[in-house]
């Protein structure tokens, strides 16, 4: 399987050597310029390491980590220019693996990708996944190389939104999510009276995975609180 890494920086050259550093070792690149777009690159893709800059326009590199270190233990490498002590302790505390600072040295930031790599795809979370990037919950399988969801089987379609949604509470299954979290981590937007927009979505999700979507066996309401995915 290909080994695949977002490069993310505002500076589209340094993304653009990075790129082709990483591309010449035979891993695969996913290029953003911003924290938002990182975020949106992450959930359109099947990534497995994340080289991000920590002073970005938008969304900066910490709060990004903060971000995706809540929904997934993909490997972080934080570049920044920042080299004081006190800027790698907090960048290791929000959530990296590891810290390079610029002017960084290429043979030593491929050298630390692919030791992140082979830590990740043997030991971490990837494993957790079935081959080819898939979540399975009882009868439920997300595959996200496909984009694809298959219930008992049978190919069930989603639009983008429903898909993200299920992702999210699959990937966490257990933990309930607020409406209002679901809502700005789905549509990245700040939520506001966002109540009916996902609860109207939630019942769609429902009326495709559920055999009875009045008694569901898998995305149960906490009432009061917000939607989760039962552990099956």
């Amino acid at each position: 399987m290909a080994q695949r890494v977002l490069v993310v920086d505002d500076d589209r050259e340094i993304v653009s050597a990075i790129s082709k550093l990483l591309e010449y070792e035979g891993i695969e690149t996913v290029k953003a310029y911003n924290g938002l777009e990182a975020v949106e690159r992450l959930s359109e893709n099947e990534i497995h390491l994340i080289i991000l800059d920590i002073m970005m326009p938008k969304l900066d590199g910490l709060s990004a980590t903060i971000k995706i270190r809540a929904e997934r233990n993909i490997p972080i490498i934080m570049l920044s220019a920042k080299a004081e002590e006190s800027d790698k302790v907090l960048g290791l505390s929000v959530g990296a693996d590891d810290y390079v600072t610029k002017p960084f040295s290429p043979p030593e930031l491929v050298a630390r990708v692919k030791s992140q790599l082979r830590r990740y795809m043997s030991l971490g979370d990837h494993t957790g996944r079935a081959a080819m990037g898939e979540i399975r919950l009882g009868g439920l399988t997300l595959n996200s190389a496909e984009h694809q969801l298959y219930v008992d089987g049978a190919a069930v379609k989603l639009t983008a939104k429903e898909y993200k949604i299920l992702e999210l509470l699959m990937s966490n299954a257990g933990r309930v999510f607020s409406a209002e979290e679901i809502y700005e981590r789905v549509w990245n937007e700040t939520a506001y009276a966002v109540e009916n927009t996902v609860m109207v979505h939630i019942r769609r999700i429902r009326e495709k995975i559920e055999i009875n979507p009045r008694e569901p066996k898998y995305l149960k309401v906490v009432w009061g609180v917000g939607y989760k995915m039962e552990k099956i």
